[in-house]
């Protein structure tokens, strides 16, 4: 059972019997002594789909939901809805657009490492590993003569999705990119 304070990102908790997913997550701590961190968080109930907002104290005590970790792989996005396949058993599992929209500018096809979660027998949601590996498809020339300072430029990566990378990166390379924040790593 995690406190608020241990709360990150995509995990899943049980609230009044229904597994809602973090979505959003902020600390404010207030300036007078004594008093307790404040958590604001955002969740998503995953099977009405509903947003919640709620504020906890980082001692208070939340509920696991019950639900299954599964290693799975991108298999392919067919109109709407993006399939994954379990790794050990084959099985199908399908996520509509609307239910992964943050997430799918990391997806790429056969990617494995991604975790799906799953309740009553339905995926309800996925977790992305740390980092992936996408390829630069454009991005503007490095310019010359300015390689002492730390300059960064826009890239736009085989997905779609643009981000800020060192200005020595040319087209055709792998980057590394952190999945919670977007932002270019390392090479890959």
């Amino acid at each position: 059972m995690p406190k608020a304070s241990e709360l990150k990102k995509g995990m899943i908790v049980d609230i009044d019997g229904s597994p809602h997913i973090v979505k959003q997550l902020e600390a404010k701590s207030p300036s007078s002594r004594g008093a307790a961190t404040l958590y604001k968080v955002r969740f998503n109930n995953l099977t009405t789909g509903q947003k919640l907002d709620s504020s906890f104290k980082g001692e208070d005590i939340l509920k696991e939901a019950d639900c299954m970790r599964v290693s799975v792989q991108y298999s392919y996005l067919d109109g709407d809805i993006y399939y994954f396949m379990d790794v050990e058993d084959y099985t199908q599992y399908g996520l509509s657009a609307g239910q992964i929209e943050e997430q799918i500018p990391y997806l790429v096809e056969q990617q494995e490492d991604i975790i799906a979660l799953i309740v009553d027998g339905h995926l309800a949601a996925i977790e992305l590993p740390q980092s992936v590996n996408l390829e630069v498809i454009e991005t503007p020339p490095a310019v010359t003569g300015s390689s002492a300072t730390n300059r960064t430029k826009t890239a736009q990566l085989s997905t779609g999705l643009e981000i800020q990378v060192p200005e020595y990166l040319a087209p055709g390379e792998t980057v590394k990119v952190n999945t919670n924040t977007g932002k270019f790593m390392s090479r890959a």
